[in-house]
């Protein structure tokens, strides 16, 4: 049980953190412009569920069949290039913005079918597939799926009530931050395992 809570402690955290700026978050707050909060977050939720389901079940059967050593390097070279991806940042174009704004199909669907499209490849799921190489895939996925909707819900409260995002630099250097500790902390448990 204790494995599980580490797992769905570490998979949420990383996943949150991961999505603080990123482009879904924008594709939230515009989506949410248009459409009631609910059907956006229902959306949401289906597209991170399935997205985050066929990650977990690549990272898992990765950490089956390669050495958990070799593994751990890898995961923290890849945390590594998540921390240099979220300083770079995320914006969405034009066309992805009007696409997001000129939906009149149910919201559900248009939520669900565009935030599919756009996690496939993106950094949440890279991390996903990384963190269920060496945790339980049931437990990453519960905790990565929650995390992720729980960073676009954040976005859409706060961009609701305020009026405007949270500090762009703020955000992109603290997530740059945990992803870089999150990757010192792999490396150093991977040097343990291959020395």
């Amino acid at each position: 049980m204790n494995a599980f809570l580490a797992a769905l402690a570490l998979s949420f955290g990383v996943i949150f953190v991961a999505e603080l700026g990123d482009k879904s978050q924008l594709m939230a707050l515009t989506f949410a412009t248009r459409f009631r909060t609910v059907p956006v977050l229902i959306g949401i939720t289906i597209a991170t569920a399935v997205v985050h389901l066929v990650s977990v079940g690549i990272g898992y059967g990765l950490g089956a069949a390669l050495p958990t050593g070799w593994i751990s390097l890898v995961a923290a070279l890849a945390f590594f290039a998540f921390g240099a991806w979220t300083l770079r940042g995320d914006t969405l174009t034009e066309e992805e913005r009007g696409k997001a704004e000129r939906t009149t199909r149910s919201a559900i669907i248009a939520v669900g079918v565009s935030f599919f499209l756009a996690e496939l490849g993106d950094k949440t799921m890279l991390a996903t597939i990384t963190l269920a190489t060496q945790h339980g895939w049931f437990a990453t996925w519960i905790g990565s799926t929650v995390g992720m909707v729980a960073a676009d819900a954040l976005a859409i409260v706060v961009g609701r009530q305020l009026g405007r995002h949270l500090p762009e630099k703020a955000i992109k250097y603290g997530a740059a931050a945990l992803f870089v500790i999150f990757g010192v902390w792999l490396l150093i448990e991977s040097l343990r395992e291959l020395l």
